[in-house]
């Protein structure tokens, strides 16, 4: 798998939730049956703020070199990201009442989490020079 896919899609997943999370806060604590609280309102959306700009971080640089110490800072970043919200999404899940969303939001969490790992381990030049 290209490193331009793995950036293109984790672009686009934390997008998705960036945009959620900014302009419709209360409405996702209401999805997930907790209470509308303005304040975890304004969590969601300084969360969401963070999906949105990390989401542009990898849009804009899914065209670039990656991997070994090509783009290391933004690989390490969203191997941090993913591994530890992954690590953190599956316990949460083990000791919660993990639900179907929970789960596919786990997965996809540490399958980025692996991907990243890949890509921090891979020597571009080499998989290019075929």
């Amino acid at each position: 798998m290209s490193t331009k896919v793995i950036m293109t899609a984790s672009a686009l997943s934390m997008a998705i939730i960036g945009v959620a999370f900014s302009f419709l806060p209360l409405e996702f604590l209401a999805y997930l049956g907790k209470t509308v609280d303005p304040e975890m309102g304004l969590m969601l959306q300084m969360a969401g703020a963070l999906y949105i700009g990390f989401a542009m971080l990898n849009w804009m640089a899914k065209g670039v070199l990656m991997g070994g110490i090509y783009a290391r800072a933004v690989v390490i970043g969203n191997l941090t990201h993913f591994l530890v919200g992954g690590l953190a999404l599956f316990k949460a899940q083990l000791h919660g009442n993990g639900t179907v969303e929970g789960w596919v939001l786990t997965a996809g969490y540490l399958i980025f989490a692996g991907l990243f790992a890949w890509v921090m381990v891979t020597h571009p030049l080499k998989a290019t020079s075929h």
